[in-house]
This record gives C-alpha cells, sequence and structure tokens, in this order.
C-alpha cells in the first residue's frame, strides 16, 4: 500500500514531493509564463529530481523505473494538481521498444533524445467499411485508409500506425507525416488539452523495414502500451483526488455566511464521506497492480480496473467538490472547473470504460485472466 514504501521509494516520494511544492505549483499558477517556457523550467526540475528519465530505457540513460516508482511519482505529483505540466517525463520508446535497425537509429533514439515526436494511430472511423490496410509490393508496403484520432497527431513528425497488412495480420508501422499521401485532414484539442488529429492514407509507400517487431503481432504490441498508459492516468487520478479531498476539506472548514461551517452539516458530512471512501479504494487498488506488475504477473485485467476504477472516482469526487463548493466552481479558471474538464477525457482515453469493462469480463471468461 502507499504507506509500505522502502526507503529509496519514500525519499523519491518526498522528493518529488518538495519539487511539486515549491516549483513546480508556483509555475502552474503564474499566469505571465508562455506554455513553452512553463514547459522548459518543469523539465529542468523534473531533471534536477531525478524524475526525467524514469520513463526511458537505460539502454539510452534512463532509469528503468518500476511501476511502483512511477505509481508514487504520479500519485505525488497528482496530489499538487500539476501531473499534466508538459515537460516532466521524458519521452519513452512507446511501441517502438526493442525495435531494431533502422526504425533503432531513424526514430526510436530521436524520440528518446527530444528530436522527434510520434504519435499513435488505433482508432477507425465510425462507419468505416475496412480497417487501415496495406499490400506488399516488393520490399514496400503500400497502405490506404484513414485513423480518426491520432493520438498526438497535430504536432508529430511521424504516426506509429495499427495496419492490416494482407496475408499477414494486424502490424504497427512507422509512416511518416510528410510522406506522399498522408493527409492530415484536421487537427483537433480535447477537452484536457491535448492536440491529435484525423488523418487518411491513400497509397502510402513506406519500406518494409517499417513494419516495428513481427507482422501478425501488432495487435499486441498496441495493446502493452496502451495497457502502460492506462496505469499512469489511474496513478494521477488517485493523487487528483486527494488534491480535490484536500482542497473541499479546506473549504469545508471556513467559516460560512451561514454562520457555522458547511463541515457541521450532516448532508455535507454524508457526501464529504463517500469522498474519501472512494479515494481510499481506487489508490489502494491502483497501488496493489503496480506490485503485482513489478512481481512479474500479467496485470492486463488488474490494469483494466484500476483504470476504469480511478478514472470514474476522480470524476465523482471532483463532481461531489463542486456541488459542495457551490456556483463559484463552475466559473472558467476555477481550479475544479478546468480539472472537471479534464478528469472526464480520462474515462475515454486508452478505452472507454465500458469497453474495458467488456475486455476485462472476456479476460476472464474466455481467457482465465486476471484476479480479485
Amino acid at each position: 500500500m502507499p504507506e509500505q514504501l522502502t526507503d529509496d521509494l519514500a525519499a523519491l516520494r518526498d522528493r518529488v514531493d518538495a519539487m511539486a511544492r515549491d516549483v513546480l505549483v508556483p509555475l502552474r499558477d503564474d499566469a505571465s509564463l508562455e506554455p513553452r517556457e512553463r514547459a522548459a523550467r518543469a523539465r529542468q526540475a523534473s531533471k534536477d529530481a531525478g524524475v526525467f528519465t524514469m520513463t526511458q530505457p537505460t539502454e539510452f540513460g534512463g532509469s528503468g523505473a518500476s511501476l511502483l516508482a512511477l505509481t508514487v511519482v504520479r500519485d505525488t505529483l497528482g496530489s499538487h494538481n500539476v501531473g499534466h505540466l508538459g515537460g516532466l517525463f521524458g519521452p519513452g520508446p512507446g511501441v517502438l521498444a526493442g525495435v531494431d535497425e533502422p526504425l533503432k537509429s531513424a526514430y526510436l533514439a530521436p524520440v528518446l533524445a527530444g528530436e522527434k515526436r510520434g504519435a499513435f494511430g488505433f482508432t477507425e472511423p465510425d462507419g468505416a467499411e475496412r480497417a487501415t490496410w496495406a499490400r506488399i509490393d516488393g520490399d514496400d508496403l503500400v497502405v490506404n485508409g484513414q485513423k480518426s484520432y491520432v493520438t498526438g497527431g497535430a504536432d508529430a513528425d511521424f504516426v506509429n500506425v495499427l495496419v492490416d497488412v494482407e496475408g499477414r495480420g494486424p502490424a504497427m508501422v512507422v509512416i511518416d507525416r510528410d510522406a506522399p499521401g498522408v493527409e492530415v485532414v484536421r487537427t483537433f484539442a480535447s477537452m484536457d488539452g491535448s492536440h491529435h488529429a484525423y488523418m487518411e492514407f491513400r497509397d502510402v509507400r513506406v519500406p518494409a523495414g517499417h513494419i516495428i517487431g513481427e507482422a501478425g503481432r501488432g495487435m499486441p504490441r498496441a495493446l502493452r502500451q496502451i495497457g502502460d498508459t492506462r496505469l499512469a492516468f489511474a496513478a494521477e487520478s488517485v493523487g487528483l483526488a486527494r488534491w480535490v479531498i484536500d482542497f473541499v476539506t479546506e473549504y469545508i472548514q471556513r467559516p460560512h455566511r451561514s454562520g457555522t461551517p458547511l463541515g457541521d452539516r450532516e448532508g455535507v458530512r454524508l457526501r464529504y464521506a463517500d469522498m474519501r471512501i472512494r479515494a481510499y479504494a481506487a489508490r489502494s487498488m491502483v497501488y496493489r497492480t503496480a506490485r503485482l506488475g513489478d512481481a512479474g504477473e500479467n496485470i492486463v485485467n488488474e490494469g483494466i480496473a484500476s483504470k476504469v476504477f480511478a478514472t470514474e472516482a476522480v470524476g465523482d469526487i471532483v463532481d461531489a467538490g463542486i456541488q459542495l463548493v457551490g456556483g463559484i466552481a463552475l466559473r472558467t479558471g476555477h481550479p475544479l472547473e478546468e480539472l472537471y474538464r479534464r478528469v472526464r477525457s480520462m474515462r475515454l482515453a486508452e478505452g472507454a470504460s465500458d469497453v474495458l469493462r467488456l475486455n476485462l469480463v472476456r479476460g476472464r471468461l474466455e481467457l482465465e485472466k486476471g484476479r480479485i
């Protein structure tokens, strides 16, 4: 559980807590800073605290951090409501993990060095007659299709695209964003502030060497990246839940215009109790899942359970906080208003909650995976 940490993890937690309190919170609240400058300062603070390289492999100078260590960091950052600031974590390998040449030098190394940015093309548009596909033509693949939600595609240099290769099955394929035949139909921002794209591919010719790993194994590779990100969302969610509860605790203990603090009212206390109960359950779940993963267990189902429960819990907790604080919390720029929009997107990112519920049941009834 969160309190059962080794001395090294406890020191990491305290170091990140100090960084968040002394550096990141002031950066977050400084409206005079341009986003690029804010991200640069956050990045430097993260490097100084030894956080930046935690998501990067040791081969490229990273620390190869455990799931539990990353959970501790993301929980701590969330508890200060600063985990969303740009630049805190170095670029990770994502689906490019373990690739050979030429992808290693041309794409993986530049990504980890911050010289290139990749995007993730997984989602097909509703009503698509055929999934994005490719035919083999000599030493090349010829790709056709579309991806309606290319994560990070608005400002990426290349896209890791899930493609159905004829005769060989699903594969993850690296496609340069400016390759002939790639069209960015539109870019758009999500309500959490991130930027993405709708892309179409028309006879896009790429070398067969741009297949990541083995053709026919693209779906497991894609889902592995998604699974890692799910636990990250869950860890940040439990930290944010703590931040909201601290915010509400201070508010309901203040003198109120009625003459007594809101916290003296039974109805307020019942709602506040539910907030704490859900936060306690979610945090316990996420830390247990991280420990299981570090022990070498398959945590696909546990990661799903953690992501669904924690993101729904923080959504309910923010909603309850707004209800207790009142109409002022709906004003644009209020911390709870901004957070309400941001956490709502978490229930769709890396798999909508109900889709994940169905996947979890399939994992148990058909694949005999998962535990309670």
